[in-house]
């Protein structure tokens, strides 16, 4: 299988109400003791935990931070997004957690606010490193997500952003396709390749939370700033704008653009590797997809998932998504800030943890390395892709419109998911597949929903 993509503020990945309580009730606790002085900041051996990145753009930080500093052993260790909660919790609570762990800004894959109790206080390390005037440095909002209590519980190094879907080029260009901008064009699209034996879109609804990022772009095609003004509880569910937008997914399922089983489905691995191997021609994925764009990581995911090492690599590219509502409104890009590093408290090589933690997220050369492997936009300002060092499949077709949608990723205000807390976004999954299933209608969804938000009401 291909290796889980895993990004909950990029996939937002969901794992059980009584896992979330459980998590969150650990936001109360209070700080654990240091152990011992922190060791030394420039040798040591320290163990990374997280749900992102893959192995092999985690070994090439790693191979780059050592090039600084070789005498610090990084070991990584990638947990599936949704146990990674799960397995963090205990691990914090011991004394033999990992010494830098990943939190999320929001979601329930580590989210700061639950694992901030056990993370070192970043901010005499941070000002000792960049100045007092750090902070001017970092892309806005992404000091502010990752502070609990007045405290820098972790340092970000990414930003995401989703909205676009991704075709298969290859796949359009041997049919004469383009890709479709409407609801119409997206039909007639879809009849053409299951004509031809291939799915179409095809989307995991099954809980991983992917198709939030669905409802949210076709509810921007209805009227755009809808989705974000319901989840800053600004606008009710029921809204008729939203009330639509649930129609229109109905209607992806009915007029056969979405793939059949789709709640049946995950995104990870089901429907990418069903994509990578060129067996349907588009999904919904976010900036993070970018990766597979390029010749290492998409050989990497290849191999990662027995396939042969002849099998043709597909140029990928993404596009708008269509406007299904037919109002003329653009597609647009959402963002969060992705992930940050944190420092266990309990670490007895803290100081080598923080040289890690901050080099990855501070420093210009962790950085560009994280450019570089195009799967997250870097925060620290000033630091972009070199794309002309990156090896691209199709580098012809795909740098401009990659360029272009990290461009738009960097520039985007509009919240994907930070507005959402962790059951807000298990509501609107329950809607969408109660819609599909035809369990409930669009209008019953959007009022399951409502009594979501109003039973769980937004902080402000």
């Amino acid at each position: 299988m291909f290796q889980a993509k895993s990004r909950l503020t990029r996939s937002a990945a969901i794992t059980t109400g009584v896992l979330v309580a459980s998590a969150l009730a650990l936001s109360g606790c209070s700080a654990p003791a240091q152990s011992t002085d922190g060791g030394s900041a420039t040798s040591g051996s320290i163990q990374w935990w997280s749900w992102t990145p893959d192995n092999d753009l985690a070994q090439r930080e790693i191979a780059e931070f050592n090039k600084e500093f070789p005498d610090i052993k990084v070991t990584f260790k990638k947990v599936p997004n949704a146990d990674y909660t799960g397995v963090l919790r205990p691990a914090l609570a011991s004394n033999d957690g990992p010494d830098v762990f990943t939190v999320a800004a929001s979601g329930s894959v580590g989210p700061v606010s639950v694992f901030a109790p056990y993370a070192q206080d970043l901010t005499s390390a941070i000002t000792e490193k960049l100045g007092a005037d750090w902070k001017s440095q970092i892309a806005p909002t992404m000091v502010d997500a990752f502070t609990v209590q007045d405290k820098l519980a972790a340092f970000p190094w990414a930003k995401q952003g989703a909205g676009s879907m991704w075709i298969n080029k290859d796949l359009f260009d041997k049919y004469g396709l383009a890709a479709p901008t409407t609801l119409e064009e997206w039909v007639n699209v879809c009849e053409t390749f299951r004509a031809n034996g291939h799915g179409c879109f095809k989307e995991g609804v099954g809980g991983s939370g992917f198709d939030v990022d669905t409802l949210h772009s076709i509810a921007n095609s209805v009227e755009p700033g809808s989705f974000t003004a319901a989840a800053r509880g600004e606008k009710k569910w029921t809204d008729p704008a939203l009330v639509k937008a649930w129609e229109i997914f109905k209607q992806l399922s009915e007029n056969g653009i979405l793939d059949e089983g789709a709640v049946g489905v995950q995104q990870y691995p089901d429907v990418n590797n069903a994509f990578l191997t060129g067996k349907v021609p588009m999904v919904q994925m976010g900036y993070w997809y970018s990766q597979y764009a390029t010749v290492n990581s998409l050989r990497a995911a290849l191999s990662g998932a027995g396939v042969p090492s002849d099998t043709p690599k597909i140029t990928i590219v993404p596009v708008p998504f269509p406007d299904v509502a037919g109002k003329g409104n653009p597609s647009t890009i959402f963002s969060d800030p992705d992930a940050a590093q944190a420092v266990n408290t309990k670490s007895k090589s803290r100081n080598a943890a923080t040289t890690f933690a901050l080099w990855l997220g501070a420093s210009k050369s962790g950085q560009q390395t994280v450019a570089n492997n195009v799967d997250s936009i870097p925060t620290l300002k000033g630091v972009e892709a070199a794309w002309e060092t990156i090896e691209l499949v199709n580098p012809k077709v795909q740098t401009p419109l990659l360029q272009d949608f990290a461009k738009k990723t960097q520039e985007s205000t509009e919240p994907r998911q930070l507005s959402l807390s962790a059951v807000h976004i298990q509501g609107v999954i329950d809607a969408n597949q109660a819609v599909l299933t035809g369990q409930r209608s669009p209008g019953q969804a959007a009022e399951d929903m409502q009594r979501v938000a109003d039973a769980n009401p937004v902080s402000k």
